[in-house]
């Protein structure tokens, strides 16, 4: 596979993770959601989980399975924010490593197929994800507003570099189209 499919994900959505609604999921046949932590769910400095995201969980759980995994090493930090949305995580996962995301699918009992790795980094999350054969969703980045450490420009970059290798990241571009995985 080329590093251009293997950058591209699935769908682009342009937006947070709180405008991936039931009716995309369901039309995607998603069962299960992998989601990725820093700058998806949370700012990469907090612990604290909005009232909006926890709304976001409450609804989206009654239709999928959910699990965080989180590179981050700060096991107090993830299992704090996992905790307080009653989901279970696994942390340092080392992604673009397969294997803590194939801990979570075989956790969730699913085919691989019908899970979805949802992340805000390229070379993180959505090659993990496709490397694994999961439907792949890049989000916008949460970050705080006046965060010291913006995270814009490896974002900008990993952009940069997956489009001069073929992939497509308009919000209109993705490969899911029946009969048309991978």
């Amino acid at each position: 596979m080329s590093w251009g499919k293997l950058l591209q994900p699935d769908l682009v959505l342009g937006n947070s993770i709180l405008s991936l609604t039931s009716g995309i999921i369901q039309k995607h046949q998603i069962k299960g959601l992998v989601l990725d932590v820093d700058d998806t769910l949370v700012p990469i400095r907090d612990s604290n989980t909005s009232p909006e995201l926890s709304e976001w969980v409450e609804e989206i759980r009654t239709i999928t399975s959910l699990w965080l995994v989180s590179n981050n090493l700060s096991q107090y930090r993830i299992s704090r924010i996992a905790e307080s949305l009653n989901i279970p995580y696994i942390a340092g996962a080392g992604k673009p490593s397969r294997r803590k995301l194939k801990k979570a699918v075989d956790a969730m009992n699913l085919p691989v197929e019908q899970v979805a790795m949802v992340g805000d980094r390229l070379f993180t999350d959505v090659l993990a994800g496709n490397r694994l054969g999961m439907f792949t969703i890049l989000v916008e980045p949460i970050s705080n507003i006046g965060s010291e450490f913006p995270n814009y420009g490896v974002r900008s970059f990993e952009i940069w570099v997956s489009q001069l290798l073929g992939a497509s990241l308009s919000m209109s571009a993705y490969r899911l189209m029946p009969g048309n995985k991978k």
